[in-house]
């Protein structure tokens, strides 16, 4: 993602502001871009304002998505470890959940809230 360094005595020599962008790589990958896509967004910002949107939107949905799914994990461990059943697997919440992930529902809907 930066561009190609200069030479000096055999030594890499990045321009001083390789360092902006380094800093917004690495605030992009927090935000949880990958390098692929901070790739894109760095881009697509110079070329127009509604590419690097379109970008921020879809990771904005994925990010959703991906909190919901983990939102639903965290209530199905922490159903699980209420449940007073000493083998979960024996549990008939935890077989209907299996049953119902076993059918193509995804745990959100598997799992009754």
């Amino acid at each position: 993602l930066l561009p190609a360094p200069g030479r000096a005595s055999g030594q890499r020599r990045y321009p001083e502001s390789a360092v902006g962008l380094v800093g917004a790589i690495l605030l992009l990958r927090d935000a949880g871009f990958s390098l692929r896509e901070s790739k894109a967004l760095l881009a697509s910002r110079t070329q127009a304002v509604e590419g690097w949107r379109s970008l921020a939107h879809r990771k904005l949905a994925d990010l959703d998505e991906q909190i919901a799914k983990a939102q639903t994990a965290k209530e199905a461990i922490t159903h699980g470890l209420a449940c007073p059943h000493d083998d979960f697997t024996t549990c008939p919440n935890f077989a209907s959940i299996v049953a119902a992930r076993l059918a193509g529902k995804p745990l959100q809907e598997a799992h009754p809230h």
